[in-house]
């Protein structure tokens, strides 16, 4: 009688085992099949995620193409500011030599009057003569380089 009470422990045991089992592989079942549901999902996605990735590379070509039209129009501004730059920086270098040109002319007839005395008012007007003189000269070596300028 003893083996029969444990036989009948030992299937009583298997059959809750057995429930136990079939619940868990029952939970699983239905896991499996809401994944079965998301990879029959995932080729109409994948093909809108694509279409998608398409679209984005296609207006991407298109703004890159509008930016290089929009850089080839502004290109001749690039080269006129270019030139401006030069022509201002050419300007600026001669202004600087005549500005050195006078100072040193200023200078000399400081030399001049230091030289030979001439203080107060003489000086002041022998100063004042001389750089008169001295910007005549200029003004007509300038006319001159205009005037050669124009003819080439």
């Amino acid at each position: 009688m003893l083996m029969g009470i444990g036989v009948l422990i030992i299937g009583i045991a298997f059959l809750v085992m057995a429930f136990f089992i079939a619940h868990t592989l029952y939970n699983l079942a239905g896991i499996l099949r809401g994944i079965e549901k998301t990879v029959e999902k995932l080729p109409n996605q994948l093909d809108d995620v694509f279409k998608e990735t398409g679209n984005l590379i296609h207006q991407s070509s298109n703004t890159i193409a509008d930016v290089n039209d929009k850089l080839k129009q502004m290109s001749p501004l690039f080269y006129i500011v270019g030139d401006v730059g030069n022509v201002t920086r050419k300007f600026s270098s001669s202004l600087v030599d005549v500005t050195d040109s006078i100072k040193s002319k200023t200078d000399n007839g400081k030399e001049i009057a230091e030289k030979n005395k001439l203080g107060g008012v003489y000086g002041t007007f022998a100063l004042g003569y001389y750089w008169l003189q001295k910007r005549k000269q200029l003004r007509q070596a300038d006319s001159e380089g205009a005037n050669s300028n124009e003819q080439k």
